[in-house]
């Protein structure tokens, strides 16, 4: 990969590149078998309803009322959500290294995210994501989600830079080649060196 521009700005995914994912299907499956679920129907209901949470439009506990507490349960609603929260771990190599290239390359760094409200403020607050990302297109705040173009069409008028000035990370093929179709410079982020060796063939290189 050759540059044809000077990249000023990384778009970055936070679940599967910053951090571990938020609410995936391993941590379901861990949650259904801690707290004695169905795991079956809890899935079942999850996928129906999910979209509208990271979309901004429910609450977590609205969410939670359709997916988990529709009926009584053993366990309070406190418990299972501190659950939640604590499944959340960063990947520190990671995080160093976006924040090494910021300062070193004066980047802007833009979090492209989906994921709903009080996850995406935990997550940002727990692991301090704010001191290196300057502003968060998740889809709780705008009420659209990846794979839709319009996501990065709006961090691309909020950054203020073009396409070509653009290096997007997702851990997601798909999501990354929706980028690359409106010009983005993309990354399939399959781990720390993987990715850290394409970014410096993009002349990114972090002098740790």
């Amino acid at each position: 990969m050759t540059p044809t521009s000077p990249i000023t700005t990384l778009f970055l995914d936070i679940g599967g590149v910053l951090l571990t994912n938020g609410w995936d299907r391993g941590i379901r499956t861990l949650a259904s078998e801690k707290f004695g679920l169905d795991y079956k129907e809890m899935d079942e209901r999850h996928h129906l309803t999910f979209d509208t949470y990271e979309e901004g439009k429910l609450s977590l506990d609205e969410y939670l009322n359709r997916v988990v507490f529709y009926q009584e349960r053993s366990f309070s609603r406190e418990a299972f959500k501190a659950f939640m929260y604590a499944q959340s771990q960063p990947f520190p190599e990671m995080i160093e290294l976006m924040r090494g290239l910021k300062h070193q390359y004066g980047l802007q760094v833009a979090a492209v995210s989906n994921e709903g409200r009080e996850l995406t403020v935990y997550r940002v607050q727990q692991f301090k994501l704010g001191t290196f990302i300057d502003f968060f297109v998740s889809s709780c705040f705008i009420h659209y989600r990846k794979p839709d173009a319009d996501m990065y069409r709006i961090a691309l008028d909020i950054a203020q830079v073009r396409p070509e000035q653009v290096v997007y990370i997702d851990d997601r093929a798909m999501f990354v080649e929706v980028a690359q179709g409106l010009g983005l410079r993309g990354i399939i982020h399959r781990g720390y060196e993987a990715t850290r060796k394409t970014l410096e063939g993009l002349g990114l290189v972090w002098a740790s």
